[in-house]
């Protein structure tokens, strides 16, 4: 970019680029999805595979070191940034799950602020 008041060009920082597009990072859009998608198979009866899936315990040991997060966790965790303390009780009814999504987006909610 040209700065004019030095005379000279310059390299944008990601900050400065996020801050001028108005767009959604890529991390606020990928936890959304998560978020659409866990309501989604929240939803489904509780005899659905999806459902079943998503909370069968495989009995298996994990590896040893720092434990990875799972996509369970990583759901947990953008749900309290959304919807603070009640949001597992909105994933039920339909319309305040819409709500909180579409709050969430509109107001970038899920902001990662970049270093």
């Amino acid at each position: 970019m040209y700065d004019n008041e030095k005379e000279n060009w310059r390299i944008l920082t990601n900050k400065e680029i996020y801050a001028s597009v108005k767009k959604p990072t890529i991390i606020e859009t990928v936890s959304l999805n998560r978020l659409c998608r866990f309501g989604h198979v929240q939803s489904l009866e509780g005899n659905r595979i999806p459902k079943r899936i998503l909370y069968m315990n495989l009995g298996t040991r994990r590896l040893r070191g720092r434990p990875r997060n799972r996509w369970q966790d990583e759901v947990r965790e953008d749900g309290s940034m959304v919807g603070g303390e009640g949001w597992q009780e909105k994933v039920h009814i339909r319309e305040e799950w819409k709500k909180l999504l579409r709050t969430a987006r509109n107001r970038h909610i899920l902001h990662m602020p970049m270093e």
